[in-house]
């Protein structure tokens, strides 16, 4: 007895077999052979797509309350610390402390 080899389903596709089974017109088991899917699979993207339903009309605002990123300081920081390692590693292999293949 061979395996069948393993499927990774659209999306689209996943929202097509969950809208089917929200409609309600079929059993679990008739959409399952229909789709040729596993019942509890159509069960759990039916969860998902119940779940998420909310995110389709927008998050809410009070989520998105992320700061956005100082681009500027960032770069600020990375200029200060690539001084440092320069001077730290001309320092370093100026006192031989280095490893020969820093140097």
């Amino acid at each position: 007895m061979s395996k069948r080899p393993r499927r990774n389903p659209s999306p689209a596709f996943k929202a097509k077999v969950a809208l089917a089974a929200i409609r309600g017109d079929k059993t679990l088991v008739e959409l399952a052979q229909q789709f040729d899917v596993h019942p509890n699979q159509i069960t759990a993207w039916k969860g998902q797509l119940l779940d998420g339903a909310a995110d389709v009309f927008g998050t809410d605002k009070a989520q998105d309350t992320t700061p956005a990123v100082d681009v500027k300081t960032l770069h600020a920081k990375i200029g200060e610390l690539m001084l440092e390692n320069d001077f730290l590693s001309s320092a370093l292999g100026k006192a031989r402390l280095l490893p020969s293949a820093k140097r």
